[in-house]
């Protein structure tokens, strides 16, 4: 009899641990959402103050751009692009984002880096891999969920204009 009393106890003790653990658990995971917020909001201010330099660049490069004020002004424009998409992968949390993410930052390599041509191929193969995935490995209902259960804004309007009755053309479904 004792036993028994004692195997419900620890019953009642796991049971009450694990569930002091999922809260912990969801604290954290809460936490975790909180500072990647926090630090998206950091990476935008950021962003906002380097774009200060690109405006002020602007007017040297109508008067006499020469090349090193023009691979300046695109190396700082295309690296606010991918800082914006940063952002976006870190907000919409889909798969789609983090793929847009790695396509910008390819093509950013390849148009101001001095790449030599093997380098280039590679860039270009993998540009066309990123493609290849988007279009025939993509799960379509993977990653178009946000933790919250609602659709990911980048694939909700495809779902709205599907339900107007519209027809989608290829680059629309993509």
């Amino acid at each position: 009899m004792e036993q028994q009393k004692k195997r419900l106890s620890n019953t009642a003790l796991h049971g009450q641990e694990e569930r002091v653990k999922r809260i912990f658990r969801d604290q954290i995971a809460e936490a975790a959402g909180l500072l990647e917020v926090f630090l998206s909001g950091i990476v935008l201010v950021g962003l906002l103050l380097s774009i200060v330099p690109l405006l002020q660049w602007m007017p040297g490069l109508i008067v006499d751009g020469n090349d090193v004020e023009v691979y300046d002004f695109l190396t700082r424009a295309l690296d606010i692009v991918i800082g914006i998409e940063f952002i976006k992968m870190l907000a919409k949390h889909s798969p789609g984002s983090v793929l847009e993410v790695l396509l910008y930052a390819i093509a950013r390599n390849m148009i101001v880096g001095h790449e030599d041509a093997i380098q280039n191929l590679v860039s270009v193969a993998a540009i066309a891999l990123i493609f290849i995935i988007r279009r025939f490995f993509f799960v379509p209902s993977f990653g178009q969920k946000l933790p919250g259960g609602q659709l990911a804004p980048d694939v909700a309007h495809l779902y709205a204009t599907k339900e107007e009755g519209e027809d989608l053309g290829e680059d629309e479904a993509e």
